[in-house]
Order: structure tokens, then sequence, then C-alpha cells
């Protein structure tokens, strides 16, 4: 019975010491496993946390390049105003230089400007008053434009209005702040695009966090190394997506 007693204690021993051997090695696997799945979560919710800064960073440049939009679109309209207030007074002037040009002419104060050397002013003539009064960018379009004999050549521009020289410097400040609004909406709809970028990567990490979150939860093997092995696909497509946004650092 004694004999029996051992034969039985040392095969059960034998049998014990297998199965623990197997478990042993089962939980090893296991816990590879779950040391995976934690690093891959723990990156994901530092992860997560950048990207929800970069976002609310982004989302702040939008508003402040479309402020700076709104801006300089105000600016240009108020210099493109002030164009239109000069062409008018240039026009004004123009069209009543013409009118005392001509009845000076009729009275015989004056002589017609024949010659392409161009037009001088008799400072008392009515005519003179108001070539002298012309403001100085439409001067000097004025000059090029009778320079060219309109009276007498035929072809020439019907108004110093058609000149290049016809410059106001408010019409291209006008146009330049409008160029710069431009610029700034354009800023602010790729910030936006940016911070939508990036809030897609937390969802893409939000992801992560669940199935690496439900795969200990998980008794069967396969299911729990699927659950992983999606987890860390999602983190690296989530993390290449995120290094390749661009940055607006914190300092």
């Amino acid at each position: 019975m004694s004999e029996m007693s051992d034969e039985n204690m040392s095969e059960m021993s034998d049998e014990n010491l297998s199965e623990m051997s197997d478990e042993k090695l089962v939980f090893g696997a296991s816990d590879r496993m779950e040391l995976v799945a934690t690093i891959v979560m723990a990156l994901a919710a530092i992860f997560t946390a950048w990207a929800a800064f970069q976002s609310a960073k982004w989302s702040g440049e939008q508003a402040t390049s479309f402020s700076r939009a709104g801006a300089a679109r105000t600016e240009s309209t108020r210099f493109d105003t002030r164009a239109g207030q000069q062409a008018g007074v240039d026009v004004a002037i123009f069209t009543s230089w013409l009118d005392a040009l001509n009845t000076d002419i009729g009275t015989g104060e004056i002589e017609p400007p024949e010659s392409r050397a161009g037009y001088v002013p008799t400072p008392e003539t009515l005519s003179g008053f108001y070539f002298e009064r012309m403001r100085p960018e439409f001067k000097v379009a004025l000059d090029a434009w009778l320079k060219l004999n309109p009276l007498q050549v035929v072809g020439a521009p019907a108004s110093p209005f058609g000149m290049e020289e016809y410059v106001l410097a408010n019409g291209v400040e006008a146009a330049r702040l409008q160029q710069v609004a431009d610029q700034h909406a354009e800023d602010a709809a790729k910030a936006n695009q940016t911070s939508d970028d990036y809030v897609l990567t937390v969802v893409a990490f939000a992801l992560v966090l669940f199935f690496g979150g439900i795969s200990s939860k998980l008794g069967i093997p396969r299911n729990r190394y699927l659950t992983i092995g999606v987890a860390v696909l999602l983190f690296g497509g989530a993390t290449w997506v995120l290094l390749s946004l661009p940055k607006i650092l914190p300092f």
C-alpha cells in the first residue's frame, strides 16, 4: 500500500509539474501581449493629448487668419473708396478744364495747343486756373496725353484716363490689401483643414484605446491577438498622420 501510494504521488507530482510548466508558457505569451497593449495604449493616450492640443492651436490660428482677412478687406474697401473719390474729382476737374479751355480758345485768350510738346497753362485764364489745381497723379497722365497731341493725331487715347500713366496710389494699395486678405483667407482655410486632420487622429487614437482596452477582457487568445493587432495597425497609421501634419510649438 505504501509503495502504491508513493508511486501515485510521484505520478501526480509529475503531472502537476507538467501542467504548471504549460501554464507558465501560456502566461508568458499572454503577458507579452498585455505589455504590448499597455505600451500602445500609453502612447496613444499621449498622442491623443498632443493631437487635441494641436487641433485647438490650429483652430485659434484659423480664427486669427479670418480676423486678419476681415481687417485687410476693410482697409482695402477704405482705400478703394478713396481712389474712387479721387477719380471722380479728376473727371470733374478735367471736364471743367476742357470747357474752360474751349472758352479761352474761342475768346482768343490763348492759342490752340497744336504742338506735340504739350500744353502750357496761362495763369490768368480759367483753364490755367483749373490746370494748376489738378492732382499730381492725374497731371502726370494728362501731360503724357497732351504730348500725344490728341487733337491732331488719329488713334490717340480719348482721355488721359486711358493712359498707363494714370495710376491711383490708393487704388494700388486697395488691390494689395485685397491680395493680403485673400492670402489670410487661404491661410484660414488651411488652418481649418489642419485642425480637422488633428481631430481625425484623435478619433483614431480613441479607437486604439478601445481595442487595446477590450483585448484584456477577451478569453480566447485568437480574439485577443486580433484586437491587439487592429490596435497596433490603427496606432501606426494615426502616428504617421500625426507626424506628417504641420505643428505649432507651445513656446
